[in-house]
């Protein structure tokens, strides 16, 4: 059972951290081609869906751009 636990944290610690890193590269890139974005503001949502589970769970923030 505790390898079941540990096989589940690992990866789902993997999944978000694939997430993580690629989201912020995306938004990186997109304002970096952007240009000059200093004192705007970006409204961001990220909606997370589970194939197989009735799972969708939205996220939203705000992104500031700098110069």
């Amino acid at each position: 059972m505790s390898d079941d636990i540990g096989d589940f944290n690992m990866s789902m610690r993997k999944f978000l951290k694939q997430v993580g890193v690629t989201s912020q590269q995306a938004i990186e890139d997109a304002l970096r081609d952007a240009g000059d974005l200093e004192g705007r503001e970006f409204k961001a949502k990220v909606v997370l869906t589970v194939e197989g589970l009735d799972v969708e769970h939205e996220v939203t923030g705000t992104i500031k751009g700098q110069g």
